[in-house]
């Protein structure tokens, strides 16, 4: 929570800093935030496999957070669009490196009948940290007169409490007697264990993610229908209390019921989304459509977590993680850029409405593999 609010802090105000004050076009926001992305999916890999090879998730989660906390004063100095893409590069790296191992220990301490109301827990917990920041961010803007650079100073400090709590308050629990140890966990054997249902879990997921990009695109576009500077961040204070709101019932609803069904939910709510800030005449309809946008990372973000937790063995967690995260990644990436280049060549509008598309694509693939994700496929 810390961590997002920090993070947030900065990431509400950066796409519209790129592009007013750096001079950055809207293809360049893309590519930046999906190659960010991708960055931390492709160290989430490395980071998880290492983390089941030591049998320790903690270290690494705490060197993840801590590399993220180092980057964050580059942003207030940057002078140049360079300087800006090498703090997020890093801070990225700082994600890549504790998120699988995070997502790990949460499933080492959660137990399995509670798994979808954890995650969902976790979720809630970033998600309120996503709505906090970027609302800081609108206070300090308005107090200190639309000064981008203030801001980012402020989000220094909590992402120097989110180490000092990760280092003195949190327990690691032992690692259970008689588990195998996973000596090298991306060896092709050692991931054929992870089975066929992993396999599909991760490949719905990657399509999905195909269907959605980089949030900086609410931001772009609310600026677009007159949202004033100082409250740029306010779609993703919108999309973050929807998703907070969400994530936690949603994960409860996950131990009780068709996981299916759920995405199938999400879907529908990311086409809502899409096609809302597509046709959107003014702020209030967008705003509507950042909020189901938000609804929708609420009903399938934990949902995706718990599958993969369920769908893999508890030795082989961090790589498991690891791996849906790099292909998620990479379809991140790419949905950004696919963006990023349809905003620029004909408009903002089809941007949304290719993601509206992509979402359909993706219902369609669902229907397909429903068996696959049904809960007696995890038992």
């Amino acid at each position: 929570m810390l961590m997002d609010i920090s993070s947030e802090m900065i990431h509400a105000l950066l796409p519209v800093y790129m592009v007013t004050v750096l001079g950055a076009s809207a293809l360049a926001v893309g590519v930046i935030e999906g190659v960010a992305e991708a960055t931390a999916s492709i160290v989430k890999v490395f980071s998880g496999a290492l983390s089941d090879w030591l049998g320790r998730r903690k270290f690494l989660a705490l060197l993840g957070y801590g590399l993220a906390a180092v980057t964050k004063p580059i942003f207030p100095l940057a002078s140049s669009i360079d300087w800006l893409i090498a703090a997020r590069f890093i801070d990225r790296v700082g994600k890549g490196i504790r998120g699988a191992p995070r997502d790990a220990l949460v499933a080492d301490i959660s137990p399995p009948e509670l798994r979808g109301a954890s995650f969902g827990l976790r979720q809630s917990l970033d998600s309120i940290g996503a709505f906090a920041g970027p609302l800081i961010a609108i206070g300090l803007m308005w107090a200190f007169s639309d000064h981008i650079p203030t801001v980012f100073w402020f989000a220094v400090i909590p992402a120097v409490l989110c180490v000092a709590v990760l280092l003195l308050a949190v327990k690691e629990p032992p690692r259970p007697e008689g588990m195998r140890p996973a000596r090298s966990p991306l060896r092709r054997d050692e991931l054929a264990r992870l089975g066929a249902t992993y396999w599909w879990v991760v490949g719905v997921a990657a399509v999905f993610t195909l269907a959605r990009f980089s949030e900086a695109f609410l931001i772009l576009r609310a600026q677009q229908l007159g949202l004033p500077l100082w409250l740029a961040p306010a779609p993703l204070v919108l999309m973050a209390l929807a998703y907070s709101l969400s994530a936690y019932p949603a994960g409860v609803l996950a131990d009780r019921m068709n996981k299916t069904t759920l995405l199938a939910v999400g879907l529908v709510l990311l086409a809502a989304a899409d096609l809302a800030l597509a046709v959107a005449p003014g702020l209030g309809v967008a705003a509507a459509g950042v909020v189901l946008w938000g609804l929708h990372m609420g009903f399938t973000q934990g949902l995706f977590a718990a599958l993969v937790a369920e769908a893999s063995p508890p030795e082989l967690r961090g790589t498991a993680f690891g791996v849906f995260n790099l292909v998620s990644g990479v379809a991140l990436l790419l949905a950004s850029v696919v963006a990023g280049a349809l905003w620029t060549a004909i408009g903002s509008q089809w941007t949304f409405l290719a993601g509206a598309g992509f979402t359909l694509l993706t219902m369609c693939g669902l229907l397909r593999v429903g068996s696959r994700l049904s809960p007696g496929s995890f038992r």
